[in-house]
């Protein structure tokens, strides 16, 4: 039997205990650093090839320093300093078999000056992690918290709040504009993340997140604490305002006036906070309009059209409040869109009736060109709600007569003028389209009007593969119309360089905008390319069902599989036979003629 050598140092279970307590740590957690200190200086002093184990008695300090060697089959056996044959364990121990360990003792290590630093430094290192998972494991749970602290020290416009048992960042870019803090100020943040790094912080604070705002009104309103009101939707602009919408399930409570606070006490306590951030406080509506409406306050609204297809709504303001509507540098429309998640378009009441008369003069011309009517019968279609000349053709004749002043007769000549002109248009098209170069296995894909495959032909689309390699915005883009025009900043977003690129040879208008292409298309972030195609003459499901059948080529060509694969195998060896018994056949005739 071998002989332990230990030595007994109690003093470690008390600076254990001491180090456990100031930390937060575990007391294992600190015993267990020593030992690997105590192993890395047994290591260095016995060979690093080594495999040297320390341990530590909970219980009175001895500490056991010894050399591990595993017994291994000798054919497996990679390192003879830790692995020895079962031959020579059994000169040592013959109760001993593969698997099992032979434990060396060693004399205590006297701890040089070098060995004392690396074994602090191990100390220090795994002291540092254990107590790193701690507040790791005690704040993961608790993001979406406010928390206060003291600020410990500012380094580069970052803040190092000091939690208690834990230390915080504030990120420059997540502090309110034109605030500072000093060494020992107390601050109230919001934890938006806690994430479990190596080095350097964990824990991340923010005071510019808009539930940083939300839960301080939580605070201050005892009947949002208690779940009588809700708050919806927060939208901030840090620093300068901030909107947020409130609803509640009691009629006989006042959501926005229980925020607000008798003579404003509630909302100026979280205003304070803020550094006079200025809030407006919104009732919450399930109608997106009404919800719009409130959200743009106090601009007035005359006129809201929501478009769920693209999730854009226009409003219409009167002149003047047009500016009030859009705030300083587009503030008050920009946070009235991230509140509801709408994208707004402002319009003011003499846009509005200006582009209104512009339709109905367009429309009007149309039929009086196409189905040469005077004036007074094409505003009458345009005033019951006719917008294209498909729907006179192919109305019933009872809408037609529905019409004052139209009776029988003239309902059913304007229907023939108008499937009249729509027969010679579609010709013309066709002859275009043909001159144009598009295939005509195009034009028989289910969808597209002559129209639209002359439209195709003038963008390069001219076959089948073409059209398949469209998205469905593009194809709706190609088939608008007119065709719209984007402002420079609507590619603010782009490399300077490639924005250049995608602008060159393009003429801007009066008001600095361009025409949009199909390059520019492929930048434009979502909301605005779902805002240009919305006129398309296409929806997006009927564009997705033309390109689905213009890529059915692709799913043609696959291999075949399974019974398939297997039937046409069987008819390939069918024809290789017939191929085979047909040459058999046609053989001897040069033989016949060699013999003759």
């Amino acid at each position: 039997m071998s002989t332990t050598l230990s030595t007994f140092r109690p003093e470690l279970l008390q600076v254990a205990d001491a180090v456990a307590r100031e930390k937060g740590i575990d007391r294992d957690e600190v015993l267990d650093a020593m030992e690997q200190a105590i192993q890395k200086a047994g290591r260095s002093k016995y060979g690093h090839e080594l495999d040297i184990r320390a341990t530590i008695d909970r219980s009175n300090g001895e500490i056991v320093l010894a050399r591990y060697r595993e017994v291994a089959d000798p054919e497996e056996i990679e390192n003879e300093a830790t692995q020895l044959t079962p031959e020579m364990a059994a000169r040592i121990d013959p109760e001993k078999k593969i698997g099992d360990f032979i434990v060396d003792p060693l004399p205590p290590i006297d701890f040089g000056r070098i060995a004392a630093q690396t074994a602090k430094q191990v100390i220090v290192q795994k002291v540092r992690e254990a107590e790193r998972h701690r507040q790791y494991e005690e704040y993961k749970d608790r993001v979406g918290e406010v928390v206060h602290g003291v600020v410990k020290r500012v380094e580069f416009g970052n803040v190092m709040v000091d939690m208690g048992r834990a230390e915080a960042i504030i990120r420059r870019e997540e502090l309110i504009p034109r605030e500072s803090f000093r060494q020992g100020d107390r601050v109230r943040a919001f934890i938006y993340d806690v994430r479990e790094e190596q080095r350097g912080p964990q824990i991340f604070l923010s005071r510019t997140h808009p539930q940083f705002m939300a839960k301080l009104f939580t605070q201050e309103v005892p009947e949002i604490y208690d779940g009588i009101i809700e708050i919806k939707a927060v939208a901030r602009d840090s620093g300068s305002r901030a909107k947020i919408a409130v609803m509640t399930n009691d009629s006989s409570i006042d959501p926005v006036g229980a925020c607000v606070g008798m003579r404003g006490s509630r909302v100026q306590a979280v205003v304070g906070e803020l550094q006079g951030e200025k809030i407006d406080i919104i009732p919450w509506s399930p109608d997106p309009a009404t919800f719009v409406v409130n959200a743009l306050a106090p601009a007035e609204v005359t006129k809201v059209v929501l478009d769920e297809d693209t999730g854009t709504i226009e409003v219409v303001v009167p002149d003047d409040q047009q500016s009030l509507a859009i705030g300083r540098r587009g503030q008050n429309v920009r946070l009235a869109s991230q509140l509801t998640g709408w994208h707004i378009d402002i319009m003011t009441e003499a846009a509005e009736s200006e582009r209104r008369q512009e339709e109905f003069r367009t429309r009007s011309q149309m039929f009086i060109d196409a189905l040469d009517v005077d004036d007074v019968i094409a505003h009458l279609l345009v005033t019951e709600g006719f917008s294209a000349l498909e729907e006179v053709a192919f109305v019933p004749i009872e809408d037609l007569t529905a019409i004052e002043a139209f009776d029988e007769e003239i309902a059913e000549a304007l229907r023939e003028r108008a499937q009249d002109y729509l027969t010679r248009r579609d010709e013309e098209f066709s002859e275009r389209r043909r001159s144009l170069g598009v295939e005509d296995a195009v034009s028989e894909i289910e969808g597209l009007s002559p129209g639209m495959l002359v439209k195709l032909g003038e963008a390069e689309v001219k076959t089948v593969e073409d059209v398949a390699d469209l998205s469905t915005d593009e194809l709706r883009f190609i088939l608008l119309d007119k065709k719209p025009t984007i402002s420079p900043d609507d590619l603010g977003h782009v490399k300077d360089e490639t924005r250049s690129r995608l602008l060159a040879g393009l003429a801007p208008d009066e008001e600095g905008r361009v025409p949009a292409t199909l390059d520019i298309l492929r930048y434009l972030k979502p909301h605005k390319v779902a805002s240009l195609v919305s006129p398309s003459t296409l929806d997006e499901q009927e564009a997705e069902t033309i390109i689905m059948a213009a890529r059915a080529g692709w799913f043609d060509d696959e291999e075949p599989v399974g019974d398939e694969a297997a039937a046409e195998e069987a008819g390939a060896e069918a024809t290789d036979g017939a191929e085979a018994a047909g040459a058999e056949t046609a053989d001897p005739e040069p033989d016949t003629a060699k013999e003759a």
